[in-house]
């Protein structure tokens, strides 16, 4: 069994911390960020865990970090978190997953999370005094899942090649 290093533990956590935030504060600025239809550039680093377990809390901690500019306040921060970590626990524990040498199991992930998760608090939060009903946190999660979806699947999965292909997934996490 491979020692860890926890500096290095360290380090990939935060930088990738760092990058989550970012992103989702340049997301922010394009207008992209926050709402029912999200298209976080950010969220293509929820591919990262299937490269170091170090994604996963580097990962939570940029999520916390970067809803700190959500209009839904500290609901989005705990929630939202909530989201990333699940999704971020599940890629890890299924990155040896490949259909055709492709990660897609994996990167669903962050798609199946966020959809619930972020459904539920945009039906229960985006509108007070209304009930949650079925049909509206379908809806939600429906349009949460399709801007998820593209973003990991369009950038995050070529990311996820693109590392494994030049080998930079194992000069950057030595995984």
């Amino acid at each position: 069994m491979k020692r860890r290093n926890p500096t290095r533990y360290l380090v990939q956590a935060g930088m990738i911390a760092a990058l989550y935030v970012a992103l989702t504060y340049l997301s922010n600025a394009l207008g992209l960020a926050y709402g029912m239809v999200q298209f976080r550039l950010s969220e293509a680093l929820c591919i990262l865990p299937l490269f170091t377990p170090a994604a996963v809390p580097g990962l939570a901690v940029g999520c916390i970090v970067g809803n700190l500019g959500s209009p839904m306040g500290v609901v989005d921060i705990v929630f939202g978190t909530l989201a990333t970590l699940g999704a971020a626990l599940c890629t890890r524990a299924l990155r040896r997953v490949r259909v055709r040498r492709l990660p897609l199991l994996p990167a669903l992930m962050p798609v199946l999370w966020n959809a619930v998760v972020v459904g539920v608090e945009l039906t229960i939060w985006l509108v007070p005094g209304e009930a949650f009903t079925l049909p509206v946190f379908f809806t939600n999660a429906l349009w949460v899942a399709v801007g998820e979806a593209a973003v990991v699947y369009l950038l995050g999965i070529p990311l996820a090649l693109l590392l494994e292909k030049k080998g930079l997934h194992r000069q950057l996490f030595g995984e």
